[in-house]
């Protein structure tokens, strides 16, 4: 399994921010669109990626306001990114060593998508119960061939 086949299942709609946009802003459309990272883009290109970790760590105990900041104070400009082509388990190998749960996906200097942790976990465990209802079938003598 692949990250490409990922991103054909849930679909490829990158939720992104501008630099300049107030930290409330991103932390608004987040809340309103259910998710808890958003790409920071300008220009087409990959600048960042905002968390609600950057948040708490960058905003709430550092005394700031989330009016008055903004998102590229606080980003994480540091981004790692995986290609279309790259393995489920390596993704979740960099994902748990980095102790991040999103992944922005770059294909052609573009973001063509980001993966979650919990798509990561999804994916495994329906890889997992198909391989189960195979094995039951197969050891029910019901397995073709």
């Amino acid at each position: 399994m692949n990250v490409r086949s990922i991103l054909e299942k849930k679909g490829r709609e990158v939720h992104s921010v501008e630099p300049d946009l107030s930290v409330f802003e991103a932390i608004s459309k987040m809340s309103k669109l259910d998710i808890g990272a958003l790409v920071v883009i300008k220009d087409q290109a990959l600048l960042g990626i905002i968390s609600e970790r950057d948040y708490r760590n960058k905003v709430i105990l550092k005394g700031r306001t989330s009016k008055k900041t903004t998102v590229q104070e606080i980003m994480t400009s540091e981004v790692y990114v995986v290609s279309p082509d790259e393995t489920v388990e390596r993704c979740m190998t960099i994902m748990t060593q980095k102790k991040f749960r999103h992944l922005p996906v770059v294909e052609n200097d573009r973001v063509t998508g980001v993966i979650s942790i919990g798509d990561l976990v999804k994916t495994v465990i329906d890889k997992q119960k198909i391989e189960i209802k195979e094995l039951r079938r197969y050891i029910a003598g019901s397995y073709p061939g």
